[in-house]
């Protein structure tokens, strides 16, 4: 089933009145009578149809004055990620958007208009307008609603301090976050947080999220167990969980925790605990996490796309991950050999230059190298590890050019511009650059044509010319290309007409 046009208000009432987990994220209900905005999800009494007006973003009906709904919590919903844009402006917009929605993307700095049209090469004011006319509201009130629905999240899941809620969220002051809560939802921090309750601190501090079904997690799990390094992190695919330990820049000073995730397919949810470490930057954990499990996925567009090809593979997503530097590394560590061994080697670089962190998780103890550690390690220890020397070059290559700010390995990066500047690294050719792009930058149309099991997969047979070959098959899978490759290597079951 196709997920209903935002304007096509009768297909969308359908999905209200169904609790259609398909379509969660894709638009928002608001409810005139009440004032309230709501996921299609909701298990409220449907409201009548003439009461309802629907968004395809929050920051829309936020925008035309209704409040978040505290029962099924809009702030919970998958994102919608609209990559398949072909028209210029749409595709300035939805870059914008990416932007703003990416913690990542703006490091210690506060995101702006102005830094935001610099950074696309655009002014302000053709931003502004386009911004408006494509998804119905300024980027301002995009970001007031991204930052006031981190902090509703915050205050009804956490313990943390309302101080250090509104900072984590983006606000410059408390007396600032006051009064956006006032004027948008009509709450205090303190009456939203007892609507809430809030989690108490034990072992972390957990959240939920939602995801759109279908949802393969069992695909998933066995995709990041047979990557898994032991000691850095842990994969129970029975038990349909995942935690691992993380490393983050906040400010001038690194932070080192550990995040555990549990899948809960029934309910779409996962339930993610956090460190408390962790809590300085907790939504841009939050941004990582549902990149690195790709829960802002929309299936049914994607298998509209794919399905004719992979029929059995609707629920397919693709693995990202939690830091881009180490997906990098593991890449390169992982030319030109296989799964098993580059595990085996990225281990060993783990034990060895990896720091120690105690964690309450059983084996969970150490955090991957930082950038500076494998740009300062000498070539004899790294072949001690049974790297060559040609690895050895790429890591030092990556490894100073992240470490420098030179390179940034994120959800919210130039996609163009970053795959350039890979390739011009020492040993990162086009297959290394396309498979960082697919699981760090999140970027779906990525396709490493060179991969030999692709090749397998895709029953690509010409000695000479597989790659040019590939490329020609994957044409018909634009603008999701990643989502082919991912399923041919997952299912192995292509059915090319």
């Amino acid at each position: 089933m196709t997920p209903p046009s935002p304007f096509d208000a009768d297909a969308c009432y359908r999905a209200v009145v169904a609790h259609d987990a398909r379509f969660d994220g894709a638009f928002f209900i608001g409810v005139t009578s009440t004032g309230i905005y709501c996921r299609p999800v909701c298990r409220v009494k449907t409201p009548r149809r003439e009461n309802c007006r629907f968004f395809t973003h929050a920051a829309q009906a936020e925008g035309a004055g209704f409040r978040p709904c505290l029962r099924c919590r809009p702030e919970l919903a998958p994102q919608a990620l609209a990559w398949s844009a072909q028209d210029a402006s749409a595709l300035l917009a939805r870059h914008a958007a990416r932007l703003l929605d990416s913690p990542d993307a703006w490091g210690d700095a506060a995101p702006s208009v102005a830094g935001l049209a610099a950074r696309l090469g655009v002014s302000d004011r053709h931003l502004r307008r386009v911004f408006e006319a494509e998804l119905g509201v300024s980027p301002l009130a995009w970001l007031q609603t991204r930052r006031l629905l981190a902090a509703k999240q915050l205050l009804a899941d956490t313990r943390l301090p309302i101080a250090q809620v509104a900072l984590a969220a983006g606000f410059a002051s408390l007396r600032r976050f006051n009064a956006a809560l006032a004027a948008h939802y009509r709450m205090s921090p303190t009456a939203l947080r007892r609507q809430g309750q809030g989690a108490p601190h034990g072992d972390g501090i957990e959240v939920v999220l939602g995801f759109r079904p279908p949802y393969d997690v069992q695909a998933m799990l066995i995709f990041l167990q047979q990557r898994s390094v032991p000691g850095a992190e842990q994969v129970d695919v029975e038990a349909a969980t995942v935690a691992r330990t993380l490393r983050l820049q906040v400010g001038q000073r690194g932070i080192g925790g550990w995040v555990a995730c549990r899948f809960d397919p029934g309910a779409h949810r996962v339930h993610v605990r956090v460190a408390d470490t962790l809590a300085p930057a907790l939504p841009r954990v939050i941004a990582r996490v549902r990149a690195w499990l790709d829960l802002d996925a929309d299936p049914a567009a994607i298998h509209a796309v794919l399905g004719a090809d992979f029929p059995s593979a609707a629920g397919v997503r693709v693995p990202g991950t939690l830091d881009g530097f180490e997906l990098a590394v593991r890449a390169i560590v992982g030319q030109q050999v296989s799964v098993a061994a580059a595990r085996t080697l990225t281990t060993r670089l783990v034990a060895r230059f990896g720091e120690p962190l105690a964690t309450p998780i059983d084996g969970l103890a150490r955090l991957f190298p930082a950038p500076a550690a494998l740009a300062g390690a000498s070539g004899d220890e790294l072949g001690r590890l049974g790297l060559v020397r040609q690895r050895q070059a790429a890591l030092h290559a990556l490894a100073r050019a992240v470490d420098a700010g030179q390179l940034a390995l994120h959800a919210g990066a130039d996609v163009p511009a970053t795959l350039a500047a890979l390739t011009a690294l020492p040993g990162i050719g086009d297959w290394t650059a396309q498979y960082i792009a697919l699981r760090a930058l999140r970027w779906p149309d990525a396709f490493p044509a060179g991969d030999v099991a692709l090749h397998k997969a895709l029953g690509v047979s010409s000695q000479r010319h597989r790659a040019r070959a590939a490329q020609a098959l994957a044409e018909r899978w634009r603008p999701w290309r990643g989502y082919a490759a991912v399923r041919a290597w997952q299912t192995k079951e292509v059915s090319i007409s």
